[in-house]
């Protein structure tokens, strides 16, 4: 294998090409990202950049030093239209081809828009440039700040925005933010997060539309009240970047089709992030972005799955001074069981949460416990271990 193309200067990118290198890769090695930047961490950009506590430098995933030692051709600013399996070449935006004898596709995802038209004043959080935008209007004095959705960036957003002194109004389609993650029972914790802090949470409702002609001024729930706004933000989930795939044969359902080892259905072609569909389920996690790359690399070398992801999910997330933590997989029907601390005070001590079925421990939940949840992590990593052995 000659030359490999990382498609995706991403996080997984980055760890892809720095596997590449370390794995034994010396040959030819082209990194492909559609924006100017080089890598950067995506977690604080709804945290510390957005209320000013980071600035850009601190979100560069690697230094010069290290990058002059990958040894990599960046193409930046330089989208991929089209892959062909059999002349096995990357096709570029403005027409150039990449003869390439193995793909990592790690082109992440694009955060979803609301429907209609978009006056100025809304915004979407996905990437360095969004983050800059909304930074901007931020410091601009008292805002009334609407929120559409409250999931992770939805909720790490409105904190930061409510930290920095605005008017916070969250809208959630949901009973209760991040049911599907942490079941209901958890789901009413974190609203109580938002409510404690002073942000106004609206949930069972939609958004039926926006108000104002050249600058938002309102939001239109599909139940309620007109919300005034000087700012949305849409934290309405993301669509994995699969369309410049398209036409290649891969398996494409919601993200790039993989085994268990990130292997597609194409030879020498590799998906990792949040692209990437592995063994059914697509992580759209910072742990899974850094962890499944060691492995893609490794059977991309082999050309063919000689090792699995093992890893247990797991994701955190900051929101109104405290941190989440969650590990483990929940299923409807589990039950909830506190062994630490008060959930009913969750910005007070913090408490932890054990996920449990048929007598053993599926997941764990923590906030602001963070040496608990790592034992109990551990033991979930542990378990599942165990049982894959037992099944070979």
């Amino acid at each position: 294998m000659r030359t490999v193309t990382v498609v995706g200067a991403s996080l997984s990118g980055l760890y892809a090409a720095r596997e590449l290198r370390s794995q034994g890769f010396d040959g030819r090695l082209v990194v492909i990202g559609d924006e100017l930047h080089r890598p950067y961490d995506r977690p604080p950009l709804s945290k510390d950049f957005l209320t000013g506590r980071t600035d850009e430098a601190g979100l560069e995933l690697a230094d010069p030093e290290e990058t002059a030692e990958l040894d990599a051709e960046w193409l930046l600013g330089t989208r991929a239209r089209g892959l062909d399996p059999r002349g096995r070449t990357v096709v570029l935006d403005d027409g150039r081809t990449l003869s390439t004898d193995g793909v990592v596709i790690a082109t992440g995802a694009s955060a979803r828009c609301l429907p209609g038209r978009h006056p100025a004043g809304v915004h979407t959080l996905r990437t360095l440039d969004d983050a800059r935008a909304l930074r901007h209007e931020l410091t601009r004095g008292p805002r009334r700040v609407v929120v559409i959705g409250a999931g992770f960036i939805g909720a790490e957003t409105a904190s930061s925005c409510a930290a920095l002194g605005h008017e916070v109004t969250v809208v959630e389609a949901a009973p209760l933010p991040l049911v599907p993650q942490l079941g209901p029972d958890m789901a009413a914790v974190c609203a109580r997060l938002h409510q404690r802090a002073g942000v106004r949470l609206i949930t069972g409702t939609g958004v039926a539309g926006l108000r104002g002609t050249d600058t938002v001024s309102g939001v239109v729930p599909a139940h309620g009240a007109l919300l005034p706004a000087d700012i949305v933000v849409a934290g309405v989930g993301v669509t994995p970047n699969t369309d410049w795939l398209a036409g290649s044969t891969l398996a494409l359902n919601d993200g790039v089709l993989c085994d268990d080892g990130c292997t597609t259905s194409l030879p020498y072609v590799v998906a990792v992030g949040d692209v990437a569909r592995i063994g059914g389920l697509r992580a759209e996690h910072w742990t899974a972005a850094t962890e499944q790359p060691r492995v893609a690399v490794a059977n991309l070398l082999a050309g063919r799955t000689v090792e699995t992801v093992r890893s247990v999910p797991y994701f955190w997330s900051d929101q109104y001074g405290a941190r989440i933590q969650f590990a483990g997989r929940r299923e409807d029907g589990d039950t909830v069981r506190i062994t630490e601390g008060d959930a009913v005070d969750p910005a007070g001590a913090g408490f932890l949460a054990l996920y449990e079925r048929a007598g053993r421990t599926t997941a764990v939940l923590a906030v602001d416990r963070p040496r608990s949840f790592m034992r109990v992590r551990r033991e979930l990593v542990r378990a599942k271990e165990r049982v894959e052995s037992a099944t070979r």
